[in-house]
């Protein structure tokens, strides 16, 4: 096992790869599982945009899968179907595959393999290619090649779907501003499709970045996570961001050039403030589909 995802110390963030968050930090591993099941269950299924049939579907690769969530509940809900996911950090996998095999599913793998570099499979492997949140790993330059080749490993007719999210929309005045730090620390990090700074932009142009790598018929389903006091999602949203905010202070810190002090002080206005009774905030996602047109 690398000892580089294994080392328990923090690690400045330019020493951890493309992620902006330390992949195999406890917390990040538990908020990742958290999070991949309150956006599924926002976004109404695994699989809304086919109504949840996989008829057509045999075998599915699953990009920078992180702990295993999406790819263990879709292993769990559909046995005939394989699932292969994919993480660059050997720590990660491993706690994936542990899931895997403490939960009887032997219809699901993990696999170190980084999703920057070409893909370890033959072409045509895959009926199915998922992907949730690649923007935090991923310069801007970096996604028409990756869909580039996603595409060759997908077959014919096949396709691919991509979840990501914009800022939250909120009526905390800490919380935009540590936003408002955020975006800008993306943005001089070259992760940004804003055009300055204001904002991550992924959304905008996930369709665009589909058709220059040769992907086609593509749709698009955009929720909302409503985590304001008295939302089904007030809970889960209130421990995501709690955690988040966390984790990604160093890279804010870093790359927005604000002093941790100050980061700290409005991390705790922040959370304070989604206590109130009036507090309301709105988390946009888009999930985008695509087909691998036929030869």
């Amino acid at each position: 096992m690398s000892d580089e995802c294994v080392r328990r110390e923090p690690r400045p963030c330019w020493e951890r790869g493309t992620y902006v968050i330390e992949a195999d930090d406890a917390a990040e591993l538990a908020r990742t599982m958290l999070l991949e099941q309150l956006i599924t269950r926002q976004l109404g299924g695994l699989f809304p945009e086919r109504g949840g049939d996989l008829e057509a579907v045999q075998t599915i690769l699953d990009i920078a899968c992180g702990p295993g969530g999406w790819a263990l509940a879709v292993a769990y809900a559909y046995p005939q179907v394989t699932v292969i996911g994919i993480d660059s950090c050997p720590a990660v996998v491993e706690y994936a595959q542990a899931q895997a095999w403490s939960r009887g599913l032997g219809n699901v793998e993990f696999v170190v393999m980084d999703a920057l570099q070409p893909l370890d499979f033959p072409d045509d492997a895959f009926d199915l290619v998922n992907a949730r949140f690649l923007m935090g790993m991923m310069p801007a330059s970096a996604w028409v090649p990756l869909l580039r080749e996603c595409r060759r490993v997908t077959r014919p007719g096949g396709s691919i779907r991509l979840t990501e999210a914009e800022l939250c929309w909120t009526t905390s005045p800490a919380f935009e501003q540590l936003s408002a730090w955020l975006a800008r620390a993306f943005w001089r990090k070259g992760y940004s499709f804003s055009p300055d700074g204001r904002a991550l932009g992924i959304t905008a142009v996930l369709g665009q970045l589909l058709r220059s790598a040769g992907w086609g018929h593509i749709g698009y389903r955009p929720f909302v996570v409503d985590f304001s006091t008295g939302a089904s999602a007030q809970t889960g949203g209130y421990q995501h961001f709690m955690v988040f905010w966390k984790l990604v202070q160093e890279f804010v810190c870093t790359w927005a050039e604000i002093p941790a002090e100050i980061f700290e002080r409005c991390y705790q206005q922040a959370m304070a403030e989604l206590l109130l009774d009036e507090f309301c905030g709105l988390w946009f996602h888009l999930l985008t589909w695509a087909e691998n047109p036929a030869a």
